[in-house]
This record gives structure tokens, C-alpha cells and sequence, in this order.
């Protein structure tokens, strides 16, 4: 019996050790992934039978020296399939399929990995069922490929300059991108996401995050080598100053030995791998949206999308008026005119009508009454969002939600967090939660990048964490935001909506394009500026430049003032990334079609069966026959679209077209 007993243990022991194997695939069955529990937890990638992810180990340490997903001991495993259409309201499309197969690998010692497998891409997750608090030391992420494969990455730009790893942790998450292979990308700089790696065969994965709540922001590094990119977090801050720009900034002075506290059992970030056989199929991916929590505010009917003046880009630099333009009401009052005169819902007031250096956004600067200016732009239907330093919101956070919501404005544009710690994740959440118990929109400017929390908090429309428009009042000739921008859709925006502030009425090409403060310019033509609100998603969205600029463009000004900022449907027709992108969205029965180019002329043709057996007319904005030597030249000419149309247009170097047909 004795014999009997120890031959049942040793099978027992044997097998809690002994690899295990669990496959799950996506429901069109293109994409495997392999999940292995042995010595280490690992997971793998396949696409159509070919490795696009070797083996990577996934694991989380924990202050009590455990570490999840080192020797792991398996108790219990489910599956699961869902297939469901969600609402996705203030949407690239008015609803969503959520469609995946899952698996669930629940550990002793009370730690599950979940896994998700859509026919666009794999994710995974920890989740705990530890009830008692802890800290995490680290969490293990890790993306190992099968060869020294090409990545597209944006490199952290820090704020201070000294070269330690502590400066890289506090940046504005902008920057445009560079492309080599992994073993060239530099070793001492970290990556922020979104960023995509291209395998031989030529398919492409975006990595990114989603359900990024109450834990730092995930970065990637090239410094292991080896085809592999590891994770970094942000450890949590334990001493700050106030510091910064403006001293609107909480600026770190010393870290904790751990990046994140847990007060009981939750659910981590979703990391995600989004493989494309298409470059358009990474534009048109919704998982970010699908992987987050759903909506905290019952009621959503308040939240109003839309378009904004906006005074910043322009430096305040009317003309043609009987008054010093400036921060004064008699500035504001002049946009808030334009505003209601072109139907536009909101006009912002960015910084500076707080008193500087103060961090009191109820100290207001002599030469502005701001409740004259609600009460002036409310009579006219017109919303006041105001600017606000991070550090000068979070201090006050519902005194300030409460007074200004009461006085009738709309909304915050908040800034200057540039910060993706737990501490700052925190605060985008509860500043979210306190704008939406007053019933006010939120922009996240000084930002990371999206990770679902539009979804969770729909009342934030958007989010910065790009390499806008706005660079182009400070940035010399060398810096491409041409290529930029036919990047971007295939990287940044598959995280979600930017404050990218398109509408640029001075337009230049490569030769003559410079930097100008007061009077800033576009790269790229005319009819690219157009385009942009098409391919880019910003339900809230700015016009950049001047009334008087507009007024002076009326034909162009009238396409962008009627453009929707939020859709019943989105698809991405044709690109190819770092060259050109088509891209159609409806409202209603209204199509939208926008392309643009790289720096090289293009000769496109849409394919507009999607349009299926109706006739459409409208209006094609194209770049005029001389917009490769000045990039306002433009042309307006009438459309006729069927679902059998194949239309060719040619696009300038730095060009692009729009068109609008019903």
C-alpha cells in the first residue's frame, strides 16, 4: 500500500511540473497562439502558420518575493467564445463586434492569465485574486521574435536631458518615428507605444496596451538584444516637488523599490499584439476599445462632440480688427463670433488666462471676465472650454469641476501631466470621474497614449500623445511630418483619438516650409489639411488657424465646418504605412473620403463598391496642377460616385484629397 501511495505522489508531483501545452486560435482561425506552462509561463504568435512571436515569457514579482509565472502550478483552466455587437457611441463607427475566443489559466497561490484571441490580434492579462494588499516589484514583459526583424518605434524625447533612465520617464510622448532593425535600435532610449515590428514575410504587429487602470504605462526596450524587446515600467513616486513648466508639474525627486500597489484581487493591462497581414487592417483594428472596461456614466446624452476654435496654434495674431488682439475678451469675443457664425460648438481658451507661475486656476488674469465670456458665447450656442496646468487642476480638482461648471463651462483641456506612472494614471482616472459628476468634456493634453479610457469615460473625447500640428511652430525643414502623418494611422491612432489640431490655412512644400510662431505653417499641401479630418479621429476637434485665415478660404473652410467629428462607420480602403492612406467614413448617408501621401507623388484609384448600388454627388477637393511648387493650390471640382466608380486622382508630393458626397 505503501509502495502504492508514494507511486500516486511522485505522478502527482511529476505532472504539476511537467510542461503543458494549451492552444488557442482566433475565430477565423489565421491567428495560434501557444500558451506553455512548464519551468516559465511563455506564450507564441503564429499568422497563417508562420511565427511572427517566438516563445516570450510573461511573469509579475511581487514584494513577498513571489513571482507569478515562474514555475507555475496550474489548477484549473476554461474557455470561452463571445460574439456580440457593443454600442461604441462618440466612435470611429457606431458599433463595435466584440468577437474572440478565450482561455483562462488559473495558478495556485491566487493568480489567473487570461488570454483573447481575435482574428486581428492575441492579448493577455494577469488577474489577481489576492485580497490583501501587496506591491508589485515588476511585471515581466517580454517580445521575443524569430529574427532581427525590422520595428518602426517612437523614441522617448525627455524632458531633462541628463541621459539617466529617470529623465526618459517624464516626456510628452511625442515623437515621429524611426524604423530599423531591432538589433540597431539604440539601447539606452525607451520606447513608448504604440510601435510596430515587421517580420520577413512582411506581416506586421502593433503592440500596444488597453485597460491601463491604476498601473504605470508599459515601455519597451531594445537594450536585452537578442530579437527582443523587454518591459519597463515607472516605479511609483514617493517624493515630488512642484516644478515644471510654469510650475504647473509635480516633478519626481525619488521612486519606491516597486511600480505599483494593489489593494486586493483586480485585473491588469491587456497587452496586446495586433498582426496584420495589410498595413489597413492595423488602421482599421478596434481591440483598445474592445480590451477596456466598459462605461462608468450611465448617462452619456450631455456629452457633445464637435469642433473648436482654437487660438494658441496662431498665437492670438488677428487682423482686420479695431483691437489688440491678445489674452482679452475682446479676442475671445471675436472667435466666439466665428464660432457661432460657422456652427462650430466650442471655442477654447488655452493658456494663459490663468495668472501665471500661481498654479490657481481661480486667480484670472486682469485683462479677461470670464463669466462675460460664457454668458456672451453661451447666448450664442457656443461652449468655453478652458486650459488647465495639471498641477493647478489636481490640487483643487472638484472645487475647480464645481465652480467653473456652475459659471457655465463646458469643459478642461488638461495639460503638462507628461507622466505615465501609477500616480498620474490615477489622476487621468479620477479627473475623468470628477469633469463627469459635473458634467464636463475632457482633453488630455501632456498625455500618453490612449488605452481604452475614452471607452470607460466617454466623456473624454480626446487624448494628445502625438506629434501634432502644433510642432510645426517650432520644428526646422528636417523634421518629416509628412511621413509622419501617413504613419501615424497604422501606429498611433490604433491606441485611439489625438489631439492632432489639423487646418493649417498656410500651406508649404518641402523648399519652402520654416518655422514661424506667430504665423505657422503646414508641411504638405492645401487639400492635405482637408484630408486630415478625415483620416484622423479627434471627436473633439480643432481649427487650428484664424478666423480671418478661414474667411479668407471660405470654400475650404466650409468642408471643414461640416465635417462630422464622430461616425456610424469607418473604413480604411487602401495604404500602405509610411507611404499613403485612403480612408471613408459615413454619417447618416453622408461619405467622407480623405488620402494622403509621403513627400512622393502618387497616382491613386478608389475602389468605391463599398459605396454598394446607390448614385452619390458631392464635391472632390485635389491638389491643383502647381501645389508641388505652392501648396495652397488647390482645386474644387463636382463627383459622381456608384459602387462601380473606380475614381483616379493624382496627389502632389506632401499632397492629399477629400471628398464629401451624399
Amino acid at each position: 500500500m505503501k509502495k502504492i501511495v508514494l507511486f500516486l505522489f511522485c505522478l502527482v508531483t511529476f505532472g504539476a511540473y511537467a510542461q503543458k501545452t494549451f492552444e488557442l486560435k482566433s475565430p477565423d482561425g489565421r491567428l495560434v497562439t501557444t500558451v506553455k506552462v512548464g519551468e516559465r509561463l511563455t506564450y507564441d504568435i503564429r499568422c497563417n502558420g508562420k511565427q511572427v512571436l517566438a516563445d516570450s515569457p510573461l511573469g509579475m514579482t511581487l514584494d513577498d518575493g513571489t513571482t507569478w509565472g515562474e514555475s507555475p502550478r496550474l489548477s484549473g483552466t476554461s474557455r470561452k467564445s463571445v460574439d456580440e455587437v457593443i454600442a461604441s457611441p462618440l466612435y470611429r463607427r457606431a458599433q463595435v463586434r466584440d468577437h474572440y475566443n478565450g482561455l483562462t489559466l488559473k495558478f495556485k497561490k491566487g493568480w489567473n492569465v487570461e488570454f483573447r484571441a481575435y482574428n486581428d490580434g492575441i492579448a493577455y492579462r494577469f488577474v489577481s485574486r489576492v485580497t490583501k494588499p501587496f506591491n508589485i516589484l515588476d511585471e515581466e514583459v517580454s517580445y521575443c521574435f524569430p529574427s532581427d526583424v525590422k520595428a518602426t518605434v517612437p523614441y522617448v524625447v525627455p524632458r531633462a536631458k541628463d541621459g539617466t533612465l529617470e529623465a526618459q520617464f517624464y516626456s510628452a510622448f511625442e515623437n515621429t518615428y524611426v524604423t530599423d532593425k531591432l538589433s540597431k535600435l539604440d539601447k539606452k532610449r525607451l520606447i513608448f507605444l504604440p510601435l510596430v515590428v515587421e517580420t520577413e514575410d512582411g506581416i506586421k504587429v502593433c503592440i500596444t496596451e488597453s485597460d491601463l487602470e491604476s498601473f504605470p504605462g508599459l515601455y519597451l526596450s531594445a537594450s536585452e538584444g537578442g530579437n527582443k524587446l523587454t518591459g519597463v515600467h515607472a516605479p511609483y513616486p514617493k517624493k515630488s516637488i512642484q516644478g515644471g513648466h510654469n510650475m504647473l508639474q509635480m516633478l519626481v525627486k525619488e521612486r519606491e523599490a516597486f511600480i505599483a500597489k494593489v489593494d486586493g484581487s483586480r485585473s491588469f493591462p491587456w497587452r496586446m499584439a495586433i498582426v496584420a497581414a495589410e498595413d489597413k487592417a492595423l488602421a482599421e483594428c478596434d481591440m483598445t476599445y474592445l480590451l477596456a472596461s466598459p462605461s462608468r456614466i450611465d448617462d452619456i446624452s450631455w456629452v457633445k462632440p464637435g469642433k473648436v476654435a482654437w487660438e494658441w496654434w496662431s498665437d492670438w495674431n488677428l487682423d482686420g480688427v479695431d483691437f489688440v488682439t491678445g489674452v482679452n475678451n475682446d479676442t475671445y469675443k471675436a472667435y466666439i463670433d466665428f464660432a457661432a457664425q460657422n456652427g462650430l460648438e466650442y471655442v477654447i481658451l488655452d493658456e494663459g488666462w490663468a495668472v501665471n507661475l500661481k498654479a490657481d486656476l481661480m486667480q484670472v488674469v486682469k485683462d479677461i471676465d470670464l463669466k462675460e465670456l460664457v454668458d456672451y458665447a453661451s447666448a450664442k450656442g457656443v461652449g468655453i472650454i478652458l486650459w488647465a496646468g495639471y498641477y493647478a487642476f489636481e490640487r483643487d480638482m472638484e472645487n475647480i469641476c464645481r465652480h467653473y461648471a456652475e459659471m457655465g463651462v463646458k469643459g478642461f483641456k488638461v495639460d503638462f501631466m507628461d507622466r505615465d506612472d501609477q500616480e498620474m494614471v490615477d489622476f487621468n482616472y479620477r479627473a475623468a470621474a470628477m469633469c463627469a459628476k459635473y458634467k464636463l468634456l475632457l482633453d488630455l493634453h501632456g498625455m500618453y497614449k490612449p488605452s481604452g479610457l475614452n471607452r470607460t469615460y466617454p466623456n473624454i473625447l480626446n487624448f494628445e500623445g502625438v506629434h501634432g500640428l502644433e510642432n510645426m511652430k517650432w520644428s526646422t525643414a528636417e523634421v518629416d511630418q509628412v511621413e509622419y502623418d501617413v504613419t501615424l494611422p497604422y501606429i498611433r491612432q490604433v491606441a485611439g483619438p489625438m489631439d492632432y489640431t489639423q487646418g493649417a490655412m498656410r500651406n508649404a512644400v518641402k523648399e519652402s516650409f520654416y518655422p514661424c510662431n506667430s504665423e505657422p505653417m503646414s508641411q504638405g499641401t492645401r487639400c492635405r489639411q482637408l484630408a486630415l479630418y478625415v483620416v484622423l479621429e479627434s471627436p473633439l476637434n480643432m481649427l487650428c488657424d484664424t478666423p480671418q485665415n478661414y474667411a479668407r478660404e471660405a470654400e475650404c473652410a466650409q468642408f471643414i465646418m461640416d465635417i462630422p467629428t464622430v461616425w456610424d462607420e469607418t473604413r480604411v480602403l487602401d495604404g500602405r504605412m509610411g507611404d499613403y492612406i485612403v480612408t471613408a467614413r459615413r454619417k447618416g448617408d453622408v461619405w467622407y473620403i480623405g488620402g494622403l501621401t509621403d513627400w512622393q507623388a502618387r497616382d491613386i484609384e478608389i475602389d468605391c463598391s463599398f459605396l454598394g448600388n446607390k448614385n452619390y454627388e458631392g464635391v472632390l477637393y485635389k491638389d491643383g496642377v502647381n501645389a508641388h511648387r505652392t501648396g495652397k493650390d488647390y482645386r474644387c471640382v463636382p463627383v459622381e460616385l456608384n459602387g462601380n466608380t473606380r475614381l483616379k486622382i493624382h496627389l502632389a508630393p506632401g499632397g492629399g484629397f477629400a471628398i464629401r458626397v451624399k
